[in-house]
């Protein structure tokens, strides 16, 4: 890794853009899905309670979004500091 401040600038984006990433995937999947079920079992959704929903389908579709959401944050960085594949 080169000690140049833009690389460093480039790369602490990516770390701090990767992490909220991870944050909001965790709190989907394991908060919604599991520890908070019992406070939102209550609500219907497609036949089932929230909790369910999340566990099962909701968490999916939050971690495909968080994918599309990486990709084209990354391109925008990229373009940023000029290292974008064009």
């Amino acid at each position: 890794m080169s000690d140049k401040p833009e690389s460093n600038a480039y790369w602490s984006a990516n770390i701090r853009i990767v992490t909220w990433c991870l944050v909001i995937w965790a709190v989907v999947s394991f908060g919604f899905g599991i520890l908070l079920r019992p406070l939102i079992s209550g609500i219907k959704v497609g036949g089932s309670d929230l909790g369910f929903w999340f566990a099962q389908q909701g968490s999916i579709l939050v971690f495909l979004a968080i994918i599309f959401f990486y990709a084209w944050r990354m391109n925008k960085l990229d373009a940023e500091h000029g290292v974008d594949e064009q």
